[in-house]
């Protein structure tokens, strides 16, 4: 019979040799556990650089002519970059990356890998994740976003610097990117004219009539034929219109009834209108020539002398 404490060095030698198989097992997986967080870390790292790189090379780049590409993007394009085949053929190159889920959205904004770019945009009309790939926040953009949808509206590169999101250091850098289309005083709707600086509904809708007066705009001081359009009005708009193309007055063309309509004849110089152009030759028919007979008064002959006039 073994002595007790014979029984007892062997119970102690027992407990030691489970000691170390105990520390192994937790050993092993400890080792499992940070290779899995590492693997983890890894595998996100690289979905996040890959999200970048989406960023950086867009999943689509559209090469398109100019003229297009203003049309379908209601916006001003970049001018061809020299050489290479799009500036060769007077095309313009367009970028766009496909939306991506809002999860890929929030790790690509948390991951610090964000690259600020600087490329020309309409503010306007710049999506939220086109003004985050500009260098602002997430609540910076949708700042800018908001005060658009609440009627916001930039008319000049120096209003977007107004805005309390955008630092000075900021427009310095985005400024010689800031492109707001001129508003075409031919084609604009009556909230791109509402836009304007001092026009509002009231005048936008005088503006339209005016412009369907006198079958298009031929150049921009008219406004001020609208009442109480004065000097100043025009004045502080007369940067941010175009007359864009319109169908040239077919005067010699028109009957009396439809030629008293327009604002600078009316119903007496209409009837002495038709009466010139039947007994005159073709190549007296200019606008000077009405003015010399006394069929125009002087000042709506030099108003309608620069207008758009088909040829007889």
């Amino acid at each position: 019979m073994k002595g007790r404490k014979d029984v007892g060095k062997e119970e102690k030698t027992s407990s030691q040799s489970r000691i170390p198989a105990t520390f192994k097992v937790g050993a092993v997986a400890l080792a499992f556990l940070v290779i899995g967080y590492q693997a983890a870390l890894f595998i996100r790292s690289a979905a996040v650089t890959r999200l970048v790189s989406n960023r950086d090379a867009p999943d689509t780049v559209f090469v398109v002519d100019e003229a297009l590409a203003r049309r379908v993007l209601a916006e001003a394009v970049p001018e061809p970059a020299g050489g290479g085949a799009a500036a060769a053929g007077g095309g313009v190159a367009v970028r766009r990356s496909a939306p991506h889920s809002p999860a890929a959205e929030a790790a690509l904004a948390t991951s610090g890998k964000r690259r600020t770019e600087s490329f020309p945009f309409n503010p306007n009309t710049v999506s939220l994740s086109d003004l985050m790939r500009l260098g602002f926040s997430e609540r910076q953009a949708q700042s800018i976003i908001n005060y658009r949808e609440s009627g916001g509206h930039f008319n000049r590169p120096s209003d977007f610097a107004k805005s309390y999101v955008v630092a000075d250091s900021v427009f310095r850098r985005l400024e010689p990117f800031i492109s707001i289309p001129k508003i075409d005083l031919n084609a604009a709707d009556s909230t791109a004219l509402d836009a304007l600086p001092g026009i509002g509904p009231f005048y936008a809708t005088r503006i339209i009539e005016h412009r369907k007066e006198l079958r298009g705009y031929s150049y921009p001081e008219q406004l001020m034929d609208i009442y109480r359009f004065d000097q100043e009005k025009f004045d502080a708009l007369k940067d941010l219109v175009i007359v864009g193309p319109s169908e040239p007055y077919p005067l010699w063309a028109l009957p009396e009834e439809e030629l008293e309509k327009h604002p600078y004849i009316g119903k007496y110089a209409a009837h002495g209108i038709v009466l010139y152009r039947d007994n005159n030759p073709k190549e007296a028919l200019t606008v000077e020539g009405l003015a010399r007979a006394g069929v125009l008064r002087p000042a709506d002959a030099a108003r309608l002398a620069r207008c758009r006039i088909a040829e007889p």
